[in-house]
């Protein structure tokens, strides 16, 4: 499938998966997408997974609720997780993942937050734990999380554990958990909400045009992405809402997937406020 690749900022437009991860190294790159719920990676970032294996990469999919609310009829309560773990294989599969490369973590749904960090107040470990040793032990690359804006309270929990524990997977920290490896660069997609105007504000963009990376793909990967959806046979009244919100994405004979690139450690430039202050010595 071709697959065309957009830099907002930069009004670029190229066929090479560069454009959403500079430095590409066919062959050599491990991209893990860190998913709140077990279909939400396929909901917005279907098209980025099934670019990654194009492009010679290798996939990954981080899934860190156990689906344990996501029961449409009441007697689906006491099954619903371990229908879920099936459900989810299958709409993997059509993906082209394997079962090695959907790791499940198993935090309670609407709860990750609870979890987060590495020794928790109750005791045992949190999430930092479990992500730190899984991303050092596939030697993960490419970092991919969901948006930590207005859209889910495991979203947001998720994201954030993306972006500030991902950079640490590089560091020179808890040598014992695995070899330091960087991640070398990041990106954050949404499934159903915008997002944060913060990067569009500080580019001095369009407000409205917050996504700064895009991905167009051809109607043969969103027909992939209907057929993994339509696995999750316990979610249909759910799925069938997002269906029909996916027409959204169709532009032209193609659709479309938005994203952010961030630097989750921005560094800072001492330059403006250098010259801030020269110039108030100056007014004085």
């Amino acid at each position: 499938m071709d697959f065309s690749y957009y830099d907002f900022r930069k009004r670029m437009k190229s066929q090479n998966i560069d454009i959403l991860f500079p430095g590409w190294e066919a062959g050599k790159e491990k991209v893990v997408v860190f998913s709140p719920h077990d279909d939400d990676a396929i909901l917005g970032a279907g098209y980025l997974l099934q670019s990654i294996l194009v492009n010679g990469g290798e996939p990954f999919v981080f899934i860190f609720c156990n689906g344990n609310a996501g029961y449409s009829s009441p007697e689906d309560r006491e099954v619903i997780v371990e229908k879920r773990k099936e459900e989810t294989k299958a709409a993997y599969a059509i993906l082209g993942l394997s079962d090695e490369n959907v790791i499940r973590l198993d935090y309670p749904d609407f709860s990750v937050s609870s979890y987060m960090g590495w020794l928790l107040p109750c005791g045992g470990e949190g999430t930092f734990a479990q992500t730190l040793r899984y991303l050092r032990r596939i030697e993960a690359t490419r970092l991919v999380i969901p948006n930590r804006y207005r859209e889910h309270i495991d979203h947001e929990a998720v994201g954030r554990i993306g972006a500030f524990d991902g950079p640490q997977v590089g560091d020179e920290v808890l040598v014992d958990w695995g070899s330091p490896s960087p991640i070398r660069s990041f990106l954050e997609y949404a499934v159903w909400s915008d997002f944060s105007p913060e990067d569009a504000l500080i580019s001095g963009a369009n407000p409205l045009v917050r996504a700064n990376k895009a991905i167009k793909a051809p109607s043969a990967a969103e027909d992939v992405v209907i057929r993994a959806l339509n696995k999750f046979i316990t979610q249909k009244r759910i799925i069938t809402r997002l269906l029909e919100a996916r027409r959204a994405k169709q532009f032209g004979e193609g659709f479309i997937e938005l994203y952010v690139d961030f630097d989750p450690r921005p560094t800072l430039n001492y330059e403006p406020y250098k010259k801030l202050i020269s110039e108030i010595e100056r007014e004085h």
